[in-house]
């Protein structure tokens, strides 16, 4: 099966709409959104997406009913603060990622094979390809920032885009976007 994985759209509806057109054409069979979707519209997005979304609440995500509607428009699963799912036998968990120290105690749980999260804008593993190998360690995908790229003083829009990840063969790959 291929998730997709995408965070911190910050209401990039341009940047979100090219994510699912990649989701689509690369045939995933559901997405995981680490949150800070921030404007509940950017669900509804979701709509023209092809596979189920599933997504957390990010710390800059403070419309939470109506996220939460738009996610049940959609039949998307919003999970709150952490998530959990499995898929093909691998357990995921889910978490923004705003308190460094839940992040760590998550990934040091033993719990997930796999933690997604965003927060940072910044990739996760730093590699662009990859693979999950099971050693008894908690793999960390972030994809970055989704939102379109901007120069800026904090630098905190210059890196980032989607991640798709193969549960069969448990490789990843980063994709950018503008």
């Amino acid at each position: 099966m291929l998730v997709g994985i995408i965070s911190d759209t910050h209401d990039d509806i341009k940047n979100v709409q090219r994510a699912i057109e990649i989701f689509n054409a690369e045939g995933v069979d559901s997405v995981i959104h680490a949150g800070d979707y921030v404007f509940p519209g950017v669900v509804k997005e979701f709509e023209k997406l092809n596979a189920k979304l599933i997504g957390v609440l990010g710390n800059n995500d403070g419309e939470k009913v109506h996220l939460l509607k738009n996610f049940l428009d959609i039949n998307g699963e919003l999970k709150g603060e952490v998530g959990e799912i499995e898929v093909s036998g691998l357990k995921f968990g889910i978490y923004h990622g705003t308190a460094i120290e839940v992040k760590k105690q998550l990934i040091n749980s033993g719990k997930y094979n796999i933690l997604v999260c965003g927060h940072t804008h910044i990739r996760e593993p730093k590699f662009s390809n990859g693979k999950y190998e099971n050693n008894g360690k908690t793999l960390v995908l972030n994809p970055g920032t989704a939102h379109k790229k901007v120069t800026s003083v904090s630098g905190a829009f210059e890196e980032g885009g989607i991640i798709i990840l193969d549960t069969g063969t448990k490789e990843y790959k980063f994709t950018d976007l503008p």
